[in-house]
């Protein structure tokens, strides 16, 4: 789907913005947590982000494109985390996940039937939350970092794709500036390193806790590419503007 929709764009693509041009004091249309205390703007043409993809998946540390936000307080960072940890869709993907590591054996420990299942379930749930609120709460405030993607929208595929792969390492804090984005490199090891004291003993060694690291940074590189090229898909396939 991406790739289909970097062709579309490399055709059809505005005229690349500049970075600043991303910090436009453009207020948000959102009234969410995500947004709380902007001033809605009465068009925005392009680059919209809601607040779930597909109706379903959890979107609301998204913020659309061209959009000024006042800093999030530390309330606020907390709540977005607890919403991408607890919301109903969650509790789905992670059954799901955990369907797949049981029929895979990626555990041998945790055996088979019901009750091996369970055991997969609740790792990969606690794996989920620790790094959320790692990521999204707990080192950003400790940082001032804002914790929320903002998408940028314009230019083509590729130049999309980089900016939205460049967040991992890359963010804004709370006063709206390019800073590094120790939330992410330090919260994903940091999670990475807590959730190896309760899987078994030989999960726990360096190479592991790195294999563990490296595939949540991954995670949420695609995580950050999809909701970069989200706006275009809901407007492409879905029709909605």
């Amino acid at each position: 789907m991406l790739l289909f929709l970097g062709s579309h764009l490399a055709a059809q693509s505005p005229p690349a913005a500049s970075p600043d041009q991303q910090s436009a004091s453009v207020p948000a249309l959102e009234a969410s947590p995500a947004s709380a205390g902007a001033t809605p703007s009465p068009d925005i043409s392009g680059g919209r982000q809601t607040k779930r993809i597909l109706g379903i998946m959890p979107n609301f540390q998204a913020v659309s494109a061209d959009t000024y936000l006042p800093p999030l307080s530390l309330k606020l960072k907390f709540w977005l985390a607890t919403e991408g940890t607890f919301d109903y869709s969650s509790f789905i993907t992670i059954a799901m996940q955990a369907a797949i590591e049981q029929a895979t054996n990626t555990y041998p420990e945790f055996h088979h039937g019901t009750a091996a299942y369970g055991r997969y379930y609740w790792h990969t749930l606690a794996d989920a939350g620790i790094e959320n609120y790692l990521t999204g709460a707990i080192l950003p405030a400790i940082t001032h970092e804002d914790p929320r993607y903002y998408t940028l929208y314009h230019g083509g595929f590729f130049r999309r794709t980089r900016y939205a792969v460049s967040r991992l390492w890359i963010t804004k804090n709370d006063a709206g500036a390019a800073t590094v984005n120790l939330s992410e490199i330090i919260g994903s090891g940091a999670a990475a390193g807590v959730s190896s004291r309760y899987y078994p003993r030989h999960e726990r060694t360096g190479g592991e806790i790195l294999e563990r690291w490296g595939s949540q940074v991954l995670n949420d590189g695609v995580g950050n590419i999809f909701t970069e090229f989200w706006p275009d898909i809901r407007q492409k396939f879905f029709h909605r503007h």
